[in-house]
């Protein structure tokens, strides 16, 4: 079964393109970053500090969760309940990257990864889907932007929901999640050998999935009708 791996660092527009391409595909889609913010989440619900390795991959063991399809955004529900709007959060995105850095937490979350591989195919969207989870996927992307347009498009969105948000701090945030994600000894962050690197800082969202779905072609991952 095929398998499209986009990676990339936060706020390079990965999520939106994978979810866009596999709904474009009728293909299953992977969110690992959401797993992580689910351990993230969860740890902080079972105020299990950042130095608990063995609870932590405890944790990412044994999540409970369930990803419901609704529209443009699946529904995230962990031990039953919604949790969609409390992923996105601020602190739970910092929290979450300094989870991913622990190797109990990765391992944890390896196998439940890779059983979203089923038919017709899978999209999947993370840091290091196309190095290590999906070594062998079809087409690897590896989606990224600067800094500081990353922090602009996150501004952006905080301040669609109202919230009170400062841009020299988002910037300074991204900034130190890029270099933790960069140097963890487990899976760091970075393109795969084989991986189709593009830069969106000056792209649109309708023109990175135009290019993914011309390297689509290019590499015969799906036959060219379903790209139409």
């Amino acid at each position: 079964m095929p398998v499209v791996t986009i990676d990339g660092p936060g706020g390079s527009g990965k999520g939106t393109i994978a979810l866009r391409l596999a709904q474009h595909l009728g293909w299953n889609y992977l969110d690992s970053g959401a797993l992580y913010r689910l351990v993230a989440l969860s740890a902080m619900n079972h105020n299990v500090e950042i130095s608990e390795e063995r609870q932590l991959g405890r944790l990412a063991r044994e999540l409970d969760v369930e990803f419901v399809p609704h529209g443009n955004e699946p529904v995230t529900l962990m031990d039953g309940q919604d949790v969609t709007g409390k992923l996105r959060t601020e602190v739970v995105s910092a929290f979450s990257s300094c989870v991913a850095a622990i190797p109990m937490v990765r391992s944890g979350l390896l196998d439940r990864q890779r059983a979203f591989r089923q038919a017709p195919g899978l999209v999947a969207d993370g840091r290091d889907m196309g190095t290590v989870v999906f070594p062998h996927a079809q087409l690897k992307i590896f989606l990224t932007a600067s800094a500081q347009e990353r922090a602009r498009r996150r501004y952006k969105q905080l301040k669609e929901k109202e919230e009170s948000v400062n841009l020299s701090r988002l910037l300074l945030d991204i900034e130190k999640r890029d270099e933790r994600d960069r140097t963890r000894a487990i899976s760091p962050l970075r393109p795969a050998a084989d991986a189709h690197v593009i830069d969106s800082s000056e792209m649109g969202i309708a023109e990175v999935f135009q290019e993914i779905l011309r390297l689509l072609e290019k590499h015969q991952v799906i036959r060219k009708d379903m790209l139409s």
